[in-house]
């Protein structure tokens, strides 16, 4: 653990203040060769009404924070391979299967999300992933 580690996560705390929803703000940023190369916070997708909830419950398109920081370094032509992933909560399975897929090879968190699956799948897929408080 570095000191750019709490640094990066620190960031991410930040970059998910930008999320209009409600019920969890959720920011990630995806770090190479000490450069951030993309960035996510969990919302609608582009085009979409900035409201994530409807009667207390999130939408079902919702996009996470990781979705989006992936699919972004996707649309730029740039490859996450060997990439670090900040996330302020933990990744859920759907998630976990992006970051598995995109060539991440760790995963920082703060907050571990209610249901572990995903990162117990990470881990099993070989990724690093570090809980920092």
């Amino acid at each position: 653990m570095s000191k750019f580690d709490h640094r990066y996560l620190e960031m991410a705390e930040i970059w998910a203040k930008n999320s209009y929803c409600k019920r969890r703000q959720v920011g990630a940023l995806l770090v190479k060769n000490n450069m951030i190369i993309s960035d996510g916070y969990n919302g609608t997708p582009s085009g979409f009404e900035n409201v994530c909830e409807e009667n207390g419950v999130t939408k079902p398109y919702v996009l996470h924070a990781e979705a989006n920081a992936i699919s972004k370094v996707a649309k730029s032509g740039n490859s996450s391979e060997g990439a670090t992933l900040y996330v302020t909560a933990s990744p859920c399975i759907e998630c976990a299967k992006l970051i598995i897929q995109s060539g991440i090879k760790r995963v920082v968190y703060k907050d571990e999300y209610r249901l572990t699956d995903g990162i117990d799948l990470l881990a099993r897929a070989g990724i690093e992933v570090e809980k920092i408080d």
